[in-house]
């Protein structure tokens, strides 16, 4: 993907630099450090430095740690981690903004469950349109208020009507007796949350009010022209290892061979990379393919769960133009990730203008589903094995240098994390996982609203391997697609059985020929409106493209 795109599909617009156009590229617009300091006093995009030591089980028993061997595996050099630990400072993962969901995804009259970590929340909106968020459990017997329904614009929980306004505080119980007060106790948890850019955000402090200049802001999207492609995905492993994958150009070749006309298995090469940040916050630099070393993308971690990856360029009419790719990776519990992404651009491909949106939103899908199985199983083995990915890894320069980075990055931040798997630490999770058995609150309502497969009987239960559950249940416009075309399939087999039953009571051959006709031509509708049904919800199946 790049400049000459047809169509602004991803599987990640990490690809950027696979188009090579005779146009003039511009660096992308790098602030110097101080600088960046400074804008992080308006943005709270501070980064963080990495290092940290290297050793390897089963190798050689002695490795000469001066910045990379001679067979290009990357080796952090000696006496890093002190310096990085102590320019990083104290991390408190609380202290931070967290992506919830794309606020046109939020609905009017339901309460979304979320989760940060093992923070149970509900986003729901008041009567007014305002968006808020509080604890996802009443004070009375901790059921869920995501269960509940808005009534009057208030959350009402579905165990005994007890009725929230929007700040938590409890405004109607209807079990009291005519006069009495509300206990000042019965209140739900309240959550500072903001919509900035389309996205809705969530302080997570105990402690401290929020702080707007860590709220994420993407310049690109705030210029004149600009649009966007934005979906929402739930995905079943955790969101360092979603993060991981993201910033790793290396796969895409291989992993996403053709699945959009872009990624081919023979562009698979060694990458160059220029670390240019390392701070409190991330880090940030460059990267390219050695072929084609003219396209430079900018890369940029931002603490706690945001990546950006970023091209600019000058086209054939001296135009300066841009596509960017936010990944907005949200910590959803263990083995558990949600994932807002967002791939937008100074400049619209034609056939994208004609494509459907669901028709995008899917192949996005089978981009995460080409992943899904190596991630899930990378999870497993880190949470099984319980050591730093330096004894698991074999990072190489020449493809894994940004990996190498973030988990050197969570070697300084880990210790202010519920748990964290660094490149040299790590501290594991000390409870298991719950696993809950019923869906809630409006997930559950989508979710029971259309079979994703089957008919009268199906289970309408969160299937992490299927796409209705994965994305249609968090997108509107997915679930209208869902609906129109399933009324479209039924109403097309039946006028397409009508005409079948017509053609048998016709009174000439030639009635019966044109209503027999008009049968197929409505049985291969109501089969099209099927398939494209299957493409929007089916099932994932791990398929291995065949050489």
């Amino acid at each position: 993907m790049g400049p000459s795109m047809t169509v602004p599909l991803a599987p990640l617009l990490l690809r950027l630099s696979a188009a090579a156009p005779a146009v003039a590229v511009a660096a992308p617009r790098l602030k110097s450090p101080a600088a960046a300091a400074a804008a992080g006093t308006v943005h709270g995009m501070r980064w963080a430095v990495g290092g940290g030591r290297s050793r390897r089980r089963c190798r050689a028993a002695v490795v000469e740690e001066a910045g990379a061997r001679e067979d290009g595996v990357l080796l952090p050099k000696e006496g890093d981690d002190a310096a990085a630990a102590a320019a990083a400072g104290r991390y408190d993962w609380k202290e931070e903004w967290y992506p919830l969901y794309l606020a046109k995804e939020v609905p009017d009259d339901a309460a979304l469950p979320l989760t940060v970590f093992d923070r149970q929340l509900v986003l729901w909106r008041d009567g007014d349109g305002v968006l808020r968020c509080h604890e996802d459990r009443c004070p009375h017997r901790l059921a869920k208020l995501s269960e509940g329904q808005i009534v009057d614009g208030r959350l009402e929980c579905l165990y005994h009507g007890w009725q929230f306004d929007g700040e938590g505080k409890c405004v109607k119980i209807p079990q009291l007796p005519e006069g009495a007060k509300i206990p000042r106790s019965a209140c739900a948890r309240n959550y500072e949350v903001r919509d900035s850019q389309g996205v809705v955000w969530v302080w997570m402090s105990d402690a401290n009010p929020p702080d707007d200049r860590k709220l994420p802001w993407f310049e690109p999207y705030a210029r004149p022209g600009f649009t966007d492609l934005s979906t929402v995905h739930e995905l079943p492993y955790d969101h360092s290892i979603l993060l991981e994958n993201l910033m790793d150009p290396a796969h895409v070749p291989i992993s996403h061979d053709r699945t959009d006309w872009t990624a081919k298995r023979e562009d698979a090469q060694a990458l160059f990379f220029d670390v240019t940040e390392r701070t409190a916050r991330g880090f940030a630099g460059y990267w390219g393919r050695t072929r084609t070393p003219h396209l430079r993308n900018l890369l940029r971690f931002q603490a706690p769960c945001v990546l950006s990856n970023t091209l600019e360029y000058t086209d054939k009419d001296g135009r300066d133009q841009c596509f960017s790719a936010q990944f907005l990776c949200r910590p959803a519990g263990q083995g558990k990730s949600m994932l807002i992404v967002r791939f937008g651009s100074t400049v619209r491909s034609p056939i994208a203008k004609v494509l459907p949106a669901w028709y995008l939103h899917q192949n996005a899908c089978k981009v995460f589903e080409q992943d899904m199985g190596f991630l899930s199983s990378q999870n497993e083995v880190l949470l099984r094995e319980k050591v730093p990915t330096r004894e698991l890894y074999l990072n190489l320069r020449s493809s894994d240098t940004w990996v190498a980075e973030y988990r050197k990055w969570m070697d300084r931040a880990g210790h202010g994390m519920p748990y964290y798997f660094g490149h040299s630490s790590l501290a594991p999770p000390t409870v298991p996982a719950v696993v809950e058995q019923a869906p809630a609150g409006a997930v559950a309502g989508m979710s029971a609203s259309v079979p994703a497969k089957g008919g009268v009987g199906t289970v309408h239960a969160p299937n992490p391997t299927n796409r209705y559950f994965r994305h249609v249940v968090h997108c509107k416009g997915c679930r209208a697609s869902v609906k129109k075309y399933t009324s479209l399939k039924n109403a097309f087999a039946v006028l397409a059985s009508a005409a079948v039953a017509a053609s048998i009571l016709a009174a000439t051959k030639q009635w019966k020929a044109v209503l027999l006709a008009a049968s197929a031509v409505l049985a291969a509708a109501s089969y099209a409106c099927d398939a494209v049904l299957s493409l929007i919800t089916t099932n994932f199946i791990r398929t291995h493209r065949r050489l």
